[in-house]
């Protein structure tokens, strides 16, 4: 879930989703595509261009086209398809730095009186509030009443209990589980030893060695070259780094390092890297750190990323919002878990793909997670369904996926 995104689904499906523009669904011959039908925006967005990519990503898991030898720069391909590929998409941008609430009902008494089947909505707030002052609710029992099932992203903030902020009975809530496919990257020291870490590391160095560096000497208030003032580029540059944050990873780039090392300990999620760079687990990364401390000419090299396989999934990811729903006790939230874990799918041309000011790549896929890309999924079933039981009413739907879901 993410602070400034909606995502939904008509069949001819229509699906509410934020920050989403005709213009990146251009067809080959130049003509617009007759998946997107439509795209609103209001008062907060200026636009309803997708600048941040969550619309796109979303969405295209719901209702996306079949595209053969798709992946992130060669990591994790295959073919990838929404859930109902047959679906058409309209789209509704409510958010901007902030969301309002005025907007966020708007959009959804257009939606409806658009004529859509199912809405899909990865926007929240961080903590559950009164039926009667949650925005969303308010939509949602709106839609209801209409015969519009919403489904709604659960929130990001677990493992703590009664986190989830998605609590209405009429909203069908969705957590995030992990899938069986993850990614490692692989440090090779200079002394032949291999670490395996985390991230989504698509570049390719050619298995090439470099300096490897950590601390800075003598510098006063520098503990580390990760540091702003520290990150000197006529030190650094083409050097890897090792880094005690991962977000690290953009000084280095801008002062022209070439590589990164860091700390990471959600290692059932990866993130997508600005230069090539590995999280690593608290234990691995001291040791990587003293082989560099103990090495007179410490050097490094940061491989690809692989696809493997996890044995372990599925499991409720670490940060997916758990309850008790602390509004309304009767009713357990989250109704259902989905695929949320390192989820590849459509991204914007003009959205940063890891949000770092200075990764300057394009790209047509991304790789994200959260319980935003949980949403989609169970929306598309619901959609699924919808198209199979045309007069079935939402809570029948939300019934038949949470009783048969195992």
């Amino acid at each position: 879930m993410a602070i400034y995104n909606i995502c939904a689904v008509l069949i001819d499906f229509i699906i509410l989703s934020s920050s989403f523009s005709l213009l990146d669904f251009i067809s080959s011959n130049g003509f617009p595509s007759s998946k997107i039908i439509g795209a609103r925006h209001y008062s907060g967005t200026g636009s309803a261009r997708d600048l941040q990519g969550h619309g796109s990503h979303t969405a295209s898991t719901a209702a996306g086209s079949v595209v053969k030898d798709a992946s992130f720069y060669g990591v994790a391909r295959g073919i990838a398809r929404g859930g109902v590929p047959w679906a058409r998409i309209a789209t509704y941008s409510v958010c901007g730095l902030t969301c309002s609430s005025a907007d966020v009902l708007a959009a959804f008494d257009d939606a409806i009186a658009d004529g859509v089947d199912v809405i899909t909505i990865s926007i929240g707030r961080r903590s559950a509030v009164d039926l009667d002052r949650d925005t969303i609710a308010i939509g949602g029992f709106h839609a209801t009443k209409r015969g519009i099932l919403t489904v709604h992203s659960a929130g990001n903030g677990g493992p703590d209990p009664a986190t989830t902020a998605s609590v209405a009975p009429w909203l069908l809530s969705v957590a995030a589980s992990t899938i069986d496919r993850k990614f490692e990257s692989k440090v090779v020291l200079g002394n032949g030893k291999i670490f395996t870490g985390s991230s989504v590391n698509g570049f390719t160095e050619n298995g090439e060695e470099l300096p490897l560096l950590y601390s800075i000497n003598g510098k006063i208030g520098c503990t580390t070259i990760c540091q702003p003032g520290c990150c000197d580029s006529r030190l650094v540059k083409g050097k890897i780094l090792i880094c005690d944050s991962i977000n690290g990873q953009f000084l280095a780039l801008q002062a022209g390092a070439k590589g990164v090392v860091f700390p990471y300990v959600e290692l059932d999620t990866a993130s997508v890297v600005s230069l090539p760079a590995a999280g690593m687990d608290p234990k691995r990364f001291d040791a990587i750190a003293s082989y560099q401390n103990s090495t007179k000419n410490p050097v490094a090299k940061i491989l690809k990323s692989d696809t493997v396989t996890d044995p372990r999934a599925p499991a409720v990811a670490f940060f997916s919002s758990r309850g008790p729903n602390v509004i309304v006790y009767a009713i357990l939230k989250p109704d259902v878990s989905a695929p949320g874990v390192d989820i590849l799918a459509g991204w914007s041309p003009v959205a940063s793909l890891s949000d770092d000011p200075n990764d300057k790549r394009q790209y047509h896929f991304n790789v994200l997670s959260g319980t935003s890309m949980a949403c989609p999924h169970v929306a598309a079933i619901a959609a699924y369904l919808k198209s199979l039981h045309p007069n079935w009413s939402p809570s029948a739907i939300k019934s038949a996926i949470i009783t048969t879901g195992n």
